[in-house]
């Protein structure tokens, strides 16, 4: 059988079942005597999802895999994705707007996760969008009201403790 979308074969056994960018692998679950199953993205080493899975009649061996269930994992899969990304990326990028005597000034920080040195960037831009100043700060800086406030009304001076 073939993946139409792709034109490779992939498997349909009961306990690995692959198809649509996925692999669903059905797994001891190593803290009880019961089963879990795995769900992997193409190309990717490890799982993005590990879930219960039903034990069979049997009460020994797990419920094979089928279409059906395939199909429910890889949404469940692929939404708890797309939420982790969505969650990575407003982790990465904040941004807050705060008043100033000349209008009100959106502040943003950027984290760059550089294994080896991570940083950030903290910027500030009027309402039309222009940058007012960018001064870079430690990853772990605490952006907030309180924080953007203090900096704009510091005319930009870098923060205190915010070397990064």
């Amino acid at each position: 059988m073939t993946d139409n979308i792709h034109d490779t074969p992939f498997t349909q056994e009961p306990r690995l079942w692959q198809g649509e960018g996925w692999t669903a692998q059905v797994i001891k679950n190593e803290d009880d005597d019961g089963w879990a199953v795995a769900m992997y993205k193409d190309g990717e080493s490890e799982a993005a999802l590990i879930g219960p899975w039903t034990m069979g009649r049997d009460k020994k061996n797990p419920k094979p895999l089928d279409g059906n269930a395939f199909i429910t994992l890889v949404k469940t899969a692929s939404e708890f994705v797309r939420r982790s990304e969505q969650q990575l990326h407003a982790t990465l990028h904040q941004s807050v707007t705060v008043n100033s005597n000349t209008g009100r000034v959106t502040v943003l920080l950027d984290i760059v996760p550089d294994d080896d040195n991570p940083y950030a960037i903290l910027r500030a831009q009027d309402e039309g969008g222009d940058t007012l100043a960018e001064v870079r700060v430690a990853a772990g800086f605490k952006l907030n009201r309180n924080s953007a406030q203090a900096w704009v009304d510091a005319g930009f001076e870098r923060p205190e403790g915010a070397r990064g």
